[in-house]
């Protein structure tokens, strides 16, 4: 795997909550949320930028919404 990407075994309950640990620390230390599908659509161009707002429009109350009109904002 390249840069940028983690394996992380989640086969027995102690892995999965170490995985999911691990998640939260990525997206707390770098702002960044971890696999979040409206992201990946629009850097893949399969939406575009004024999808992304509507899309997080619908998501205002939540960090997700947020963290989109940023992802939007460049």
């Amino acid at each position: 795997m390249d840069r940028g990407f983690a394996w992380l075994d989640t086969g027995t309950h102690e892995s999965f909550h170490d995985a999911g640990s691990f998640v939260a620390s990525i997206q707390k230390r770098q702002g960044l949320q971890v696999a979040c599908a409206e992201e990946i659509a629009y850097r893949m161009g399969c939406i575009n930028r004024d999808k992304l707002i509507e899309l997080a429009q619908s998501l205002l109350k939540s960090d997700c919404g947020q963290y989109l009109l940023k992802v939007a904002k460049g």
